[in-house]
């Protein structure tokens, strides 16, 4: 058994997930104090076997217990959760906190512009603007939509559209017209919020056009807000008081949208009771967020994780939200906002830490004695990387890398307080998530790759997608290969330790001669090297059944790809990874597409290199440089 990287220091106090597992042993009767992973995999099995117990007492330790029965009808797609049960997002985040308090810390790049909201002034606000939404004609079930950047009048805007039953669904600032478009107009909301311009790069982007334009094509608009204006300004200031309204365990809370880059983006469901006891369970009992933590983390409000870190809020911690970039004024400003806000759990991108370790930057150039975890998620996290990282951390600070989707708006696998870490691998399930890995015949496979397959429901997957009669689309995306079980559409392995190494999409497999191989693999020691800003790699069929897989490199300025480079290229990936993983050709490329996530398009550039038009299937606005594209189509032409 490999030895981990990382082993948990003992904590002043229990950690969150220490007390819930003396709480679940004293209601069991069952032990789960084991040191190491011996108790943590004794409490995550009891929470898949029992779901009933596990999610009950979750509701419980949050102090807000619901009424049986837990799991009505267990089937997936189509799982009853807590059908007695009444509740509300926004009071599960709001109620019972002290008022005097800070619950959310707002940034933008100018500090001498952030400000803070005590629970009391959260509270306040979030009834105001309820109380406007509803003189516009706002009632439960209708669609409340924001064009927002990350700030507090965005969690405020939500958190007021949940008090009252209303459906929620925003997008970043980032996204054009067509993008906003493409999934506003699906829903046919009755109010608008928007800002007029939002903060990047030191500059300020007016986006007042695309708002004339969004209110033109929205037909079913009865009115909207201007966060900077008299009328939103008004509504905070009304003093009115917070009275949610409850509803169904699975009324709509949001819809949450894919990316766009396969099709029409789908509008996914979540339902306020599923959102809240997931959410609320991953942050308190995998990220210890409570009374007196404070969670960051570098997203815009288009990504599930602004919804995670608005979840903060769910177990009594505080937030900080940021409008701005994460390289300025300099590269390490998430260290710098981490920082100067005291936070206890921060969050980014492995393509945001590989840019500071490339830029000689980092955590160490800052004071963080606050600090106890570093979230990692939006793609597979470098061993190389997370090692260089690691060295640089207080030997307290965990490296909590995670993985899960838009799709249960939560993670599959991740860390806890109590797990060890290895370096590359992701370090169990989460509590009351039944995952496993299995083969083509639906067979469970260790220490081999395998499909991310969930074998029992959880309260978080979607209630339904968007505009789908039958659930046919919802079915399509998730139980098509394995009838019941959600397969997610990652390769994983599970290994002889019981961690989870994820190795890519299953839809951008590489398969060479039979051999099944993850892009993250490629990625891993390509993008290490200095000369290399980013990659991709492509697994391309060949008439007659021959297999062309091409590496595309960006290279850092002032960089030639010659053949010194490129042998050093393919060598770094024979020793890193295998002979099998070496590409048939290395090429400079401009750029790679991303959506607006951050994601590598591997699908639609496969498809491009196919010879196959994306036209139709494709919404150029949900890519963060489309014209790209071009650029491979005509590679895949010469």
């Amino acid at each position: 058994m490999t030895d981990p990287d990382w082993t948990p220091t003992p904590a002043e106090a229990p950690f969150r997930i220490e007390e819930f597992a003396r709480l679940a042993g004293e209601r069991t009767g069952r032990d789960f104090s084991a040191s190491g992973t011996a108790g943590y995999d004794a409490l995550w099995r009891w929470s898949v076997e029992d779901l009933a117990g596990f999610w009950s007492l979750v509701a419980e330790f949050l102090g807000r217990p619901l009424p049986g029965p837990v799991l009505a009808r267990e089937q997936m797609p189509g799982a009853t959760w807590f059908p007695q049960a009444r509740v509300n997002y926004a009071a599960a985040a709001l109620e019972g906190r002290p008022g005097d308090e800070v619950a959310i810390v707002s940034m933008t790049e100018d500090p001498d512009a952030t400000f803070e909201l005590t629970w009391d002034q959260l509270r306040s606000q979030v009834a105001g603007v309820a109380a406007a939404y509803r003189a516009l004609g706002v009632e439960k079930g209708d669609r409340v939509v924001g064009y927002l950047p990350n700030s507090a009048d965005a969690v405020v805007a939500l958190l007021a559209a949940a008090s009252i039953g209303a459906i929620w669904s925003v997008c970043g600032m980032d996204y054009a017209a067509s993008a906003a478009l493409a999934r506003f107009g699906q829903l046919e909301p009755k109010v608008l919020v928007h800002a007029n311009s939002y903060v990047h790069g030191g500059k300020e982007r007016d986006r007042s056009e695309v708002v004339a334009e969004l209110k033109g094509a929205l037909g079913s608009l009865v009115g909207s807000f201007d966060v900077a204006g008299p009328a939103w300004q008004q509504a905070l200031g009304s003093g009115e008081e917070f009275a949610p309204v409850e509803v169904e365990f699975d009324h709509p809370l949001w819809v949450l949208f894919s990316s766009g880059t396969t099709g029409k983006p789908k509008g996914i469901v979540h339902g306020h009771g599923g959102a809240w006891l997931e959410q609320a369970k991953l942050a308190a009992l995998h990220f210890n967020a409570g009374p007196g933590e404070r969670v960051f983390w570098y997203t815009t409000p288009s990504w599930m994780m602004w919804n995670f870190v608005v979840s903060g809020l769910l177990t009594g911690a505080s937030i900080v939200t940021y409008d701005g970039s994460a390289a300025y004024p300099a590269t390490d400003q998430v260290w710098a906002i981490t920082a100067a806000t005291g936070t206890t759990s921060t969050g980014m991108s492995p393509g945001y830490v590989a840019a500071c370790q490339k830029a000689g930057v980092g955590p160490r150039d800052h004071d963080l004695s606050r600090l106890r975890r570093v979230g990692i998620s939006g793609a597979t996290f470098p061993a190389l990387s997370h090692l260089a990282l690691a060295d640089e951390l207080p030997d307290v600070v965990q490296i909590a890398s995670i993985s899960g989707g838009t799709d249960v708006v939560s993670a599959f696998v991740a860390t806890a307080p109590t797990t060890p870490v290895w370096a590359g691998e992701l370090s169990r399930p989460c509590l009351g998530v039944a995952l496993d890995a299995f083969d083509p015949a639906g067979e469970p496979v260790r220490g081999e790759v395998g499909e991310l397959v969930v074998t029992r429901p959880m309260p978080s997957m979607p209630v339904k997608f968007w505009d789908d009669p039958g659930d046919a689309r919802y079915t399509d995306t998730y139980f098509d290969t394995y009838p019941g079980i959600w397969r997610h559409g990652d390769w994983i392995t599970i290994t002889d330790h019981g961690s989870v190494a994820i190795h890519g999409r299953s839809d951008a497999t590489l398969n060479r001669n039979g051999i099944r191989m993850g892009s993250a693999d490629i990625y891993e020691p390509v993008e290490a090297m200095p000369e290399v800003r980013e990659a991709l790699v492509i697994g391309l069929e060949l008439e007659g059944g021959g297999y062309w897989m091409p590496l595309f490199v960006v290279l850092a300025d002032g960089v030639e790809l010659d053949d010194d480079l490129t042998t050093r290229i393919k060598e770094a990936i024979r020793s890193h990874a295998s002979p099998r993983h070496v590409p048939d050709d290395v090429i400079a490329a401009p750029g790679i597409p991303h959506t607006r996530t951050g994601k590598k398009l591997e699908v639609p550039v496969k498809k491009v290199l196919a010879g196959k038009d994306l036209s139709g299937a494709l919404d150029p606005g949900s890519v963060d440089a489309p014209e790209l594209l071009d650029w491979y189509a005509v590679h895949a032409r010469a």
